[in-house]
């Protein structure tokens, strides 16, 4: 499956720090889509990370949805149903949770304007953020992979970083 057969409304989801917003950024870019990061819309900017209240939160994203042109990525999969009925195609990172720790410190130490971050914000490392890299998203990644079967949607799934990399070359995007 190529990203033409995607169509112009993808869902991209996966575990934390797996890629999503680069991923989502590049395929904006090469297909000229409106990206979308779901955490920048869950999230107050010029905060650390603050939640905005759960009825505005499904407001925004509602929004966002109706669209014509978009790549959306992000999980909150309370909004999922919505975000499928909508999509014209779905796209799975499930790369190593390995990968996604390296990243996560990576953004934190080195990324001054990271791909989906927070307006007005920093990251840092945080303990409660790598535990749930290394032990919360192991569920979520189960759930996903279980999901995935029951999407009707043209889908992809990338499981590895090769994968990954491989999926940037064939369809001719740039990080």
């Amino acid at each position: 499956m190529t990203l033409d057969e995607l169509g112009t409304r993808i869902c991209i989801m996966g575990p934390s720090n797996s890629g999503k917003s680069t991923l989502a950024e590049a395929i904006g870019r090469a297909r000229s889509l409106e990206v979308v990061h779901l955490d920048q819309l869950h999230h107050l900017p010029h905060t650390d990370w603050v939640p905005r209240p759960p009825d505005e939160f499904a407001a925004l994203h509602d929004k966002a949805i109706t669209g014509d042109r978009w790549v959306i990525e992000g999980n909150y999969s309370r909004l999922l149903p919505q975000r499928l009925e909508r999509s014209t195609g779905f796209l799975l990172l499930d790369v190593p949770t390995t990968t996604s720790l390296y990243r996560y410190i990576r953004r934190c130490w080195f990324e001054r304007d990271r791909r989906g971050a927070l307006e007005g914000g920093r990251d840092s490392v945080k303990w409660d953020m790598i535990r749930h890299i290394v032990v919360g998203t192991r569920a979520n990644r189960i759930r996903y992979r279980d999901m995935i079967g029951g999407i009707s949607l043209p889908k992809i799934q990338i499981a590895t970083t090769g994968e990954l990399a491989a999926f940037y070359r064939t369809n001719a995007l740039s990080r």
